[in-house]
Parts: C-alpha cells; structure tokens; sequence
C-alpha cells in the first residue's frame, strides 16, 4: 500500500483545539491552496469560529508549468481518471483524518468546499467515507464515477452544487448529471446555475456557500 503524501497548505481562521468548526477547500488543477484560501474571510462571517484549510494537491501539474493537481486529465478515459481519483482519495482521506484529529472535532463539524477539480475531489470522497460530513459544496465540477456510487457509497452528506451556464472548461450539463446521480443514491441536492458565468465563483454562488455553511454548521 503506497504512504499518503502529507499535505499541507495555508490556513486561516482558529487554530487547532480552538476552532469550533473545520471548512476544507479544495483547489482545482493548475492552481494551489493560495487559489481558494482566499474565500475564508467570506466564510468566516457565517462561521467566525472555524478554522480554515487550503491544502494543495499532491501532484505537480503535468499540464503546466506551475501549480499542483489532484490527477492527471493527460489522458481523458474514464478508467484513468478513477484511478488517479482514487489515488488522490487516499492522499485526501489521511489529510481530512488528521486535521479533524488536530482540531478535536467530528465529520460533523466539517464542511469540504470544492472548485473544479477540487470538487470532483470532495464528491467522490464524501460519500465514501464512513461518517457524513456537515456538508460539501462544489463548484463548476463533476461527479466522477457515478456508476460506481451505489455500490460504493457510505454515508449521503447533503451537497451544493454551483455552476455557470458559460463555463468553457467543465460544461454546465455536469451540474444536472452529479445531481441526477447523487439524488438517485439518497443524497440531498440543492443546484444553483448561473446565467453568463464562465469557470469561476461569483458572488451569488459565494452567497449560496455561506448560507449552506450557515445552515449547516452555524
């Protein structure tokens, strides 16, 4: 069994023993932690107890120059992608056991929040793990693997997917599919498209974050 890289990234927020909450994100390919630790001062409204996280992935891109991946898109068949996926998976599950043991705190007082490949990242692995987490929000990303959830899954965290309908790098369609799939194995979905946005996060979306994180974990 291959040792799980030991992830790290920048932080923000309360320190380990006294966050009362613990909000993951998750960077998609080409970028780094410093892509979405950014969106932690935004949290932190909703969530001025928690602690923030931002790792990056275990991999240098082998698509660019710079920035980290979780796996390789090199080839595009789905059965290379699930093996980089679950590869990746064993990476991210020992980084999320050992933050929550850092913090002293339960699945239930964590929230993983995706963008791109970071949410195909945070789909495949909330499910599969054993205890539901408060919540995972994904934005513009995919559900990878879905023909193998019902076997696979569980636990059904309740899910926030956020999508622009002009994204050129993850078309809009992977929105309505992950919801599809998600719903039909039991999971709680709530999807919210928008009008004109391209690969990226704006401010309803960032808005309809904190209200789940709110809701969730408030």
């Amino acid at each position: 069994m291959t040792a799980a890289i030991e992830l790290e990234g920048p932080r923000a927020g309360h320190i380990a023993g006294d966050a009362q909450e613990l909000v993951i994100l998750l960077h998609g390919l080409g970028a780094d932690g410093n892509d979405l630790i950014g969106l932690a001062p935004n949290f932190a409204q909703v969530l001025p107890e928690a602690a923030f996280v931002s790792p990056h992935a275990p991999y240098p891109c082998d698509m660019a120059p710079f920035g980290r991946q979780w796996f390789s898109l090199q080839s595009r068949e789905p059965a290379a992608i699930m093996d980089g996926v679950w590869a990746a998976a064993g990476h991210l599950n020992a980084f999320i056991d050992k933050e929550l043991a850092d913090h002293g705190l339960g699945e239930d007082r964590l929230a993983l929040v995706g963008f791109s490949q970071g949410t195909m990242m945070a789909l495949h692995v909330a499910p599969r793990r054993s205890r539901p987490v408060a919540a995972v929000i994904g934005f513009s990303g995919m559900l990878t693997g879905g023909e193998l959830l019902a076997s696979e899954i569980k636990s059904r965290p309740p899910v926030l997917l956020v999508h622009g309908e002009a994204d050129e790098v993850v078309g809009f369609g992977a929105m309505a599919a992950a919801r599809e799939c998600l719903e039909a194995n039991g999971v709680a979905v709530s999807a919210l498209a928008r009008p004109g946005l391209g690969h990226g996060i704006d401010h309803a979306g960032l808005g309809a974050a904190m209200a789940m994180l709110d809701e969730r974990l408030g």
